[in-house]
């Protein structure tokens, strides 16, 4: 995306980056989730004027990927290939993903820097070769604690099981490289106990600080057992271990070792948005890796929590994996974006029903929100043929809406724009756009309208007004979580013409009264949120 004027040349970019999808399997919602939260952080903070650099990718490498590829016999290569090609990339243009790029982690411009990074360790003494036993599992990726396991029953009696597959676990034995993550708990310690929003939400937090102050273990950095992966630079029998490789993907991105300007500009993250179950990989290795290398630290780990279905975490493996498309077809794109960050507090694990959906989709979409924008648009038109009418009449009601704007505004963009709140920013504009449908409904407009002394007509035209320019502020900050409608009521409003293009609007000057002039032509264009049929049946 273009740097608005704005901006200054040189500037640290807003960094948000999802994490990197592992390519075993299409994306489900879970996946989605996430990056439309990343998207809805992005565009906001692009509305606030800031430069933004908006980063997701895939995670190609490592045993799972290996496996999944030849069982549909095919190179692991191929595998990826197709999934990025034919699920991933289109899925995020398909949910309106402003992505600024995608990053693969069998890219050249990936696994150079990654072999040169560790190299780096290697080369001052922070990796060193030594033996390791113990229980792995391919899900993760990940050597697990012999107090993580969970006992198995049923098929699985007898054996162990990884806490978050609920799969048994190998037992692996292999000659590896270890990076000294032991000798970083206290310093980790230390920067949570100084930056304590470094790890959101606090319960991830609490987590973390507990499972460091255990005590860390050095990390197995490389697999010897399997090639699929990057070759350590310095011992091509063994590569890279799947998540170090991974985790370096936010540095090689924005030109670490190879683009010093855009590498200066743009790192560390801002915000790296992560599932909870991958965060101790995002809150404890990889700023141990950044410090280790003299890098800095990411402003803060946001986790999210999990989406479930029937009580279960989504996830291919357990069969509950919706896809996203199940929900557009019927609902719509920016209506599938809002309902979950609507829905869900980010970082709590939250359930999904298509019930719940329907409900929240007719009573604060299609009722609150798609009725109010058509019901002004045919008011304006009825009454004052199309061209919205100056407002000569406020008094205590408008003052009122004018005070609700300002708060929306206010609260709106402190919730997304700084707590990722994104729940709390969408429910402060629906409370405003529900103070404004409760204006309409006391100054009762088509009365009035029957009133045509001077007087009636100038207070028909300050309700109308009133109304029209709250809506222009709504599509502003709505804009960054429904795109497609946001666009639509602008053009609606025939604000372009006088105010610009809906996207070069900033979120600070949303609530300034009095933005959308009187003689701009209002239309009734095609409904915000048409009534759903009927759930289809199976």
């Amino acid at each position: 995306m273009a740097a608005t004027g704005s901006e200054k040349q040189g500037a640290k970019a807003y960094y948000v980056s999802t994490p990197i999808y592992y390519v075993n399997d299409a994306p489900h919602l879970g996946h989605a989730y996430t990056t439309v939260a990343g998207d809805v952080l992005s565009r906001w903070h692009r509305q606030r004027g800031e430069k933004v650099w908006y980063l997701t990718g895939t995670d190609e490498h490592g045993q799972k990927i290996m496996r999944t590829a030849e069982a549909n016999g095919v190179t692991p290569q191929e595998w990826a290939d197709k999934l990025v090609t034919e699920a991933w990339k289109p899925l995020w243009e398909h949910l309106e993903i402003a992505n600024d790029d995608f990053i693969r982690t069998t890219q050249k411009r990936h696994t150079d820097r990654v072999q040169e990074f560790v190299q780096d360790l290697y080369d001052k003494g922070e990796i060193y070769k030594g033996g390791y036993e113990g229980p792995y599992c391919v899900g993760c990726e990940e050597y697990k604690l012999p107090g993580e396991l969970l006992d198995g029953e049923g098929e699985y009696a007898g054996q162990k099981l990884c806490p978050i597959h609920k799969k048994p676990v190998e037992i692996l034995s292999e000659e590896n490289y270890f990076f000294k993550l032991s000798e970083y708990g206290e310093k980790l310690l230390a920067h949570y106990e100084a930056n304590p929003g470094f790890i959101q939400p606090e319960s991830a937090r609490n987590e973390v600080v507990n499972f460091v102050r255990q005590g860390l273990q050095d990390l197995s950095i490389s697999r010897s057992t399997f090639d699929w992966g990057i070759p350590i630079p310095w011992d091509d029998k063994h590569v890279i271990y799947v998540w170090v490789d991974a985790l370096l993907n936010y540095a090689t991105a924005v030109g670490y070792n190879e683009n010093q300007a855009k590498f200066e500009e743009t790192f560390p993250a801002d915000v790296h948005l992560v599932g909870k179950d991958i965060l101790r990989f995002h809150a404890v290795i990889w700023p141990a890796m950044l410090m280790a290398q003299g890098l800095p630290l990411p402003g803060k780990i946001a986790a999210n929590g999990w989406l479930m279905v029937g009580g279960e975490k989504m996830s291919k493996s357990n069969l509950t994996g919706i896809k996203p498309q199940d929900l557009t077809s019927h609902f719509g794109v920016d209506a599938y974006r809002w309902y979950f960050l609507r829905a869900i507090a980010f970082g709590q694990d939250g359930s999904f029903s298509w019930e719940d959906f329907s409900a929240r989709y007719t009573s604060e979409l299609a009722n609150d929100y798609g009725n109010l924008a058509s019901r002004v648009a045919a008011m304006v038109g009825k009454y004052f043929g199309g061209e919205l009418p100056a407002s000569t009449a406020d008094g205590e009601a408008e003052r009122a809406i004018h005070d609700g704007l300002t708060k929306a505004v206010t609260e709106a963009d402190r919730r997304i724009g700084d707590d990722l709140d994104f729940q709390g920013g969408i429910l402060a504009v629906f409370d405003f756009v529900k103070q404004v449908n409760g204006y309409i409904t006391e100054q009762e407009p088509w009365k009035v309208a029957k009133d045509t002394s001077d007087e009636g007509k100038a207070r028909l035209a300050t309700i109308l007004y009133t109304a029209a320019e709250s809506l222009r502020a709504v599509a502003v900050l709505l804009n960054p979580v429904m795109p497609e409608t946001s666009q639509k009521l602008w053009d609606s409003l025939g604000a372009a013409a006088s105010l610009g293009a809906l996207a070069d609007q900033k979120i600070g000057e949303a609530g300034e009264w009095g933005r959308l002039p009187a003689g701009t032509t209002v239309t009734k264009g095609a409904v915000l949120f048409p009534r759903l049929e009927e759930k289809p049946t199976a």
